[in-house]
């Protein structure tokens, strides 16, 4: 029996990685397939594909069901080279396997055998799978010490070897004791596979071919099975939002510690959401409640306060950002600058030093280095049709709610008028103003509460 606390051996053993993902998914009650649906911001399918790729999978064979034309493309979207089979009609986990034959039949040295619905599994986990092959085992089951047992398979140990798998329905009293059960996960020796899943039969109440035979039909042509035990948690299947649910959960979990290990500082963790691929440097500081979309970096020392929504960004060292702040696509945030709160930055760049504190829109924009950005200002990039560029120099200034019509350009140390709307370039260390001169009227607003009070009362 193989732990799975150990380190993955390297190996320079060719791979198949096959990924059944041709489930129905009703449960789920969806308009797509279950195995799109995505967990930190990626499907599950994407999950499983990262994780067979980083375990040295060299080739990878992905079942789907019929009109799946949405999964394979998701399949080969994460990885470059997939083959795609159909399994037209759904007749087990064996047959599932099977309709891989032609990339089977290439004898890859190790052929690994993973769910897309069971998207926690580890690169770890799946290279462990593969190292039993390497020793001589022909067939190799994931398993794990279930907290309730019911309803699923037991792995039945002789002197810590398998030898075999047995459904709760069918098994004894005495079986149904073992905690130890199967994850579903598999690994074949490549040379044997075929010879081992042909074998398997359909004889069964619900007439389908079962991939847990593969251990029996191993042993009794005289190989070895053997076990890799994981924690319950790597083997989490999911069948419906609940369970996706608790998928999310338990890869928050993961990801909140990865980052806290690193360096990170969570205030509080559970409230922080992160998306598979967030990159944070050592000495960031993450306040309560904060969302981290697709493709978010943040260097080191900067800090994101509580309420900020952030995607598709980038965020240097030392920058703060929020209370309720919105990072969009494409938003690149100096060293050292500030946006601040209720404050959207889209598709532009915040230079090193500056300033965007209160209520301000800026997309399609640069802004130098040290400039200040007033509170309530906007850049206006869209006429209806077309997105236009706005440009302010460093160490500009631009006053509280002014309006930059683009494409327009702000000089470097130029200040812009509060209230402004700016149709036209301001040069360089010049003063805008473009708004409607101040009339003050003395007792008009005295005459004017008279007037309406007497019009009131008759």
């Amino acid at each position: 029996m193989t732990n799975a606390s150990a380190s993955p051996q390297e190996t320079a053993r060719s791979c198949l990685a096959i990924v059944l993902a041709a489930g129905e998914g009703t449960r789920m009650r969806s308009g797509r397939s279950k195995v799109l649906h995505e967990i930190a911001n990626r499907s599950m399918l994407g999950h499983v594909l990262a994780a067979v790729q980083d375990a040295g999978a060299t080739a990878v064979a992905v079942v789907v069901g019929p009109d799946s034309e949405m999964v394979a493309a998701e399949a080969t979207r994460h990885a470059d080279g997939a083959e795609i089979f159909v399994q037209r009609e759904r007749l087990g986990t064996g047959h599932a396997v099977l309709m891989a034959r032609d990339a089977l039949q290439r004898e890859e040295n190790d052929v690994i055998i993973v769910y897309a619905d069971t998207p926690l599994v580890s690169t770890v986990t799946l290279a462990q799978l593969r190292e039993p092959l390497a020793r001589g085992a022909a067939v190799v089951s994931l398993g794990f010490e279930a907290r309730d047992p019911t309803g699923y398979g037991r792995l039945i140990l002789e002197d810590d070897e398998l030898v075999d798998i047995r459904e709760h329905k069918d098994a004894s009293e005495a079986e149904r004791e073992i905690t130890l059960c199967n994850g579903g996960l598999m690994a074949l020796r490549g040379d044997v596979a075929l010879a081992i899943l042909d074998k398997i039969g359909n004889a069964n109440a619900k007439g389908e071919y079962y991939l847990t035979d593969a251990v029996a039909i191993a042993r009794q042509q005289g190989h070895r099975a053997a076990v890799v035990v994981v924690p319950e948690e790597e083997v989490h299947g999911v069948n419906d939002r609940a369970q996706l649910a608790d998928a999310e959960r338990m890869i928050q979990g993961r990801l909140r510690k990865a980052a806290m290990v690193s360096g990170v500082t969570l205030v509080a963790p559970e409230t922080v959401f992160f998306s598979h691929d967030t990159r944070l440097g050592g000495d960031v500081l993450v306040e309560p409640h904060v969302v981290f979309g697709p493709g978010v970096t943040v260097d080191t020392g900067a800090v994101i306060h509580s309420f900020s929504h952030l995607e598709g960004a980038h965020i240097a060292a030392q920058a703060a950002i929020g209370p309720f702040a919105r990072l969009r696509p494409g938003a690149e945030i100096g060293v050292k600058a500030k946006v601040g709160n209720f404050v959207e930055i889209k598709n532009a760049v915040v230079g090193e030093g500056a300033k965007v504190n209160h209520l301000t829109y800026v997309g399609d924009a640069g802004i130098g280095a040290g400039a200040n950005i007033g509170a309530g200002a906007i850049t206006c990039n869209y006429d209806g049709f077309s997105k236009y560029r706005t440009e302010i120099g460093q160490g500009a200034f631009v006053g509280s709610n002014v309006s930059l019509v683009a494409p327009i350009r702000i000089g470097a140390g130029a200040f812009v008028g509060s209230g402004s709307v700016v149709t036209e370039d301001v040069p360089d260390g010049a003063l805008a103003l473009g708004r409607g001169r101040q009339v003050t009227k003395a007792g008009w607003a005295t005459a004017f509460r008279e007037a309406a009070l007497a019009a009131k009362k008759k």
